[in-house]
């Protein structure tokens, strides 16, 4: 475990003695939330978060985990680790309880605003990859968010996805609405960044809302305090299933190393959670499945495209 920032705070902060696995690496500067992209990418070369992604670029970490500035984290990760090949925009992905039991993988949820169809088939890749990895699932199920599931439903960008998905070698399930992401319909939901992170922010609101609905009538009277203890077993199995700390920690995919973003309000049991998905990323080699991955995708594409365009191989015939 190596811990970035400045030394004297990370001594004061941590227990003594400390544990020999973990190792201080000092950093004189720190990016702070409401600090703008020029200043943390420009003034600021000397901060934790860039100390950080450099260890991971040196190869001296596996992994960084970071709960700063998001928009700041993205733009250092991309500068000093760069894309994958075949990949031209990172994406940020996270997990989300279904009622399945298990977890639908969502991307992008917030880092590409305005995406093609190409972007949207890169997530798709990226989401398969690490499910496959970290999951032990052959071949994940992806899904592409819609307002329908019908061919024709969607803007022009959905459609154009949709087709080149079926064209890919993934285990495309064809469209998925918002209900689908937590019925467990597919394995990965691709979308763009602006749709995804406003799904995002309104399921968190309404897990909130309804954990606080809940509160307010167990605690209403005399009576129904009883009853809520007689209903506590139930309640904490409730509060186990929808707690979002154990759900902690979005995967920034498609650089050439692996990053996770934590909640920046994330408490020890949230943060524990974004600490052990990038460790389970790192040891199953999510980079390389990626890669794996991504081959055969791109090749198909190809293929597809000389046979739409066949004169394109022969511009002298043309």
């Amino acid at each position: 475990m190596l811990l970035v920032g400045r030394r004297a705070d990370l001594e004061a902060a941590l227990r003594s003695p400390r544990p020999d696995r973990i190792e201080l690496v000092h950093a004189d500067e720190v990016v702070e939330m409401d600090d703008a992209l020029v200043v943390a990418m420009r003034t600021k070369r000397n901060s934790s978060m860039r100390v950080a992604i450099n260890l991971v670029k040196e190869g001296r970490a596996d992994v960084c985990v970071s709960a700063g500035n998001t928009a700041a984290l993205m733009a250092i990760a991309r500068f000093v680790l760069k894309t994958l090949d075949g990949i031209d925009r990172p994406a940020i992905a996270a997990v989300l309880p279904n009622q399945k039991g298990g977890v639908t993988t969502m991307l992008d949820l917030g880092a590409n605003v305005d995406c093609t169809a190409e972007h949207l088939l890169q997530f798709a890749v990226l989401g398969s990859a690490l499910v496959a990895a970290v999951e032990d699932i052959d071949r994940p199920t992806v899904g592409l968010l819609n307002i329908g599931e019908e061919l024709i439903k969607g803007n022009e960008v959905v459609k154009q996805a949709a087709e080149m998905l079926r064209l890919s070698p993934l285990n495309f399930v064809g469209n998925v609405e918002g209900n689908d992401i937590f019925k467990g319909t597919s394995d990965v939901v691709v979308c763009d960044g602006f749709v995804g992170n406003v799904a995002l922010k309104t399921s968190e609101g309404l897990a909130f809302m309804l954990a606080g609905f809940v509160r307010e009538e167990f605690t209403r009277g005399a009576l129904s305090r009883l009853q809520a203890m007689a209903a506590l077993p139930v309640l904490r199995r409730f509060k186990r299933r929808v707690d979002h700390r154990r759900h902690n920690g979005a995967s920034l995919l498609g650089l050439r190393g692996l990053v996770i973003k934590s909640h920046g309000s994330a408490d020890a049991v949230a943060f524990e959670s974004a600490l052990r998905r990038g460790y389970e990323q790192a040891r199953h080699h999510v980079l390389d499945r990626t890669v794996v991955e991504m081959r055969p995708v791109v090749a198909k594409l190809a293929q597809a495209n000389r046979e739409k365009h066949p004169a394109a191989d022969h511009p002298a015939a043309a």
